[in-house]
């Protein structure tokens, strides 16, 4: 099984189709919302966990390219900051998949961007804002 997770990003003329089922019905790809921001007549976002064999996911992606969304792996809208971060490692605490963790032979915060959800705790417990996300 391959599994990626992804952001889509809509215009606002393309919003009203059925975009995601599409994905399943075709493709056979299992997915997980993560966060969306999607409103009528307007452009949106989705971040989705996308499951399926290989072959499937890498035609669903053309299929989405095609239609004219922009599809991007999530871990391009997630960044450390390496200029700001102070390694204190409060934002461990916060983040709930592990993506980012504190390397005890280091003594360094590192961030695994294929763990991250996008849910954005980190930017809240990171006393110096050294995470970026870039969704919405």
């Amino acid at each position: 099984m391959y599994s990626k997770k992804i952001t889509i990003r809509y215009s606002a003329d393309i919003v009203d189709q059925p975009i995601i089922y599409q994905l399943v019905k075709k493709y056979d790809l299992a997915f997980n919302i993560l966060k969306a921001r999607i409103s009528p007549r307007r452009e949106g976002i989705i971040v989705l966990e996308l499951s399926g064999t290989e072959e499937n996911f890498d035609n669903g992606i053309r299929f989405l390219k095609e239609k004219g969304l922009r599809v991007e792996p999530l871990s391009k809208s997630v960044i450390q900051n390496l200029d700001k971060c102070v390694h204190c490692g409060a934002c461990t605490a916060f983040c709930p998949t592990n993506a980012l963790y504190f390397d005890k032979e280091s003594m360094k915060v590192l961030f695994d961007p294929e763990k991250c959800n996008g849910c954005e705790l980190c930017v809240l417990g990171c006393p110096v804002r050294a995470m970026e996300i870039d969704l919405f």
